[in-house]
């Protein structure tokens, strides 16, 4: 009788449930003539719960898709709509022996549980098209992957941790599992190839003046998109430990051998530069450390 709502799902499932519990009790109390009309009510009270809470499950599935991005997640952590999804996904699998009764009673259940694999990829997909959606919205592509990669490893984890992992299936898992490491490789391209084409030496003839003033301009303009890029990047976030730490070492292990071999091949040439310092801003132990502080960042929203 009430307004549908997403909220109410597992209160109708909760009512269902019981009264799929009391049907045997009430085929045998309600018997004959003069109970009929009060077992026909309570059949169509038990209908009427089963379609209220199917409908609920396509309001959902609706509600995530086109779920309005109302701000932008500026450090590109886990997006609160991934957090309350999965949470809600995980509460159906406490349900899945009403669930399976709910289904049987549209007659859409193989006996295999595949109908609630089927509701649970929908959800999955609904909350990807938002997360999709939401990621378009942000003018930088380095934190666009970030974001992206956030997002799905939370979700591939939920259900890595959950009985979803069951019906799922191993292939769900490894496909998204392939799309946060894509994204992780899309994010170190994107942020880092400028700073890394500062670093070749390639075609350069290692005497004359002009050398040094080459030199130098790279150590120039290595220093300006490094630092930009350092202090733009501590400012994001990876929640997950164990991704923060494989993220920073991808892009160390790109950026420090890149950078010490320069330094060790073209910073003897303006070694006794008067303004040195200028120039050569950061050892390759320096630039380490830096890299060791990246994606600590703060939720904050705008």
């Amino acid at each position: 009788m009430s307004k549908r709502s997403l909220e109410k799902l597992f209160v109708l499932l909760d009512m269902y449930g019981m009264m799929c519990e009391l049907q045997m009790e009430i085929d045998t109390i309600f018997v004959g003539e003069s109970c009929s009309q009060m077992h026909d009510s309570a059949l169509s009270l038990r209908k009427c719960l089963a379609r209220t809470a199917q409908k609920t499950f396509s309001d959902f599935e609706e509600a995530v898709e086109n779920d309005v991005a109302k701000f932008i997640i500026t450090d590109g952590t886990v997006h609160p709509l991934t957090i309350y999804v999965m949470n809600y996904v995980k509460f159906l699998f406490d349900y899945q022996s009403t669930l399976k009764q709910l289904f049987v009673e549209f007659k859409r259940d193989d006996g295999t549980g595949s109908e609630l694999a089927c509701v649970t990829m929908s959800i999955m997909q609904a909350l990807q098209n938002n997360l999709d959606s939401r990621a378009k919205q942000y003018q930088d592509p380095a934190l666009m992957h970030i974001f992206l990669m956030n997002n799905i490893h939370h979700i591939v984890n939920s259900v890595d941790r959950s009985e979803a992992k069951d019906l799922l299936g191993d292939d769900w898992i490894q496909t998204h599992r392939r799309i946060v490491l894509q994204n992780a490789n899309q994010y170190k391209r994107v942020a880092w190839a400028k700073v890394l084409q500062c670093l070749s030496g390639q075609g350069w003839s290692l005497s004359g003046r002009q050398i040094s003033t080459d030199v130098k301009e790279r150590f120039r303009s290595f220093n300006v998109l490094f630092d930009e890029n350092y202090q733009k990047q501590r400012g994001w976030s990876v929640p997950d430990s164990e991704l923060r730490e494989s993220l920073r070492l991808a892009v160390a292990e790109v950026m420090l051998p890149a950078y010490r071999s320069f330094h060790k091949r073209f910073g003897p040439l303006i070694q006794n530069h008067k303004a040195h310092g200028k120039y050569v801003k950061h050892t390759p132990e320096q630039l380490e450390l830096f890299l060791g502080n990246l994606f600590e960042g703060k939720q904050e929203r705008a």
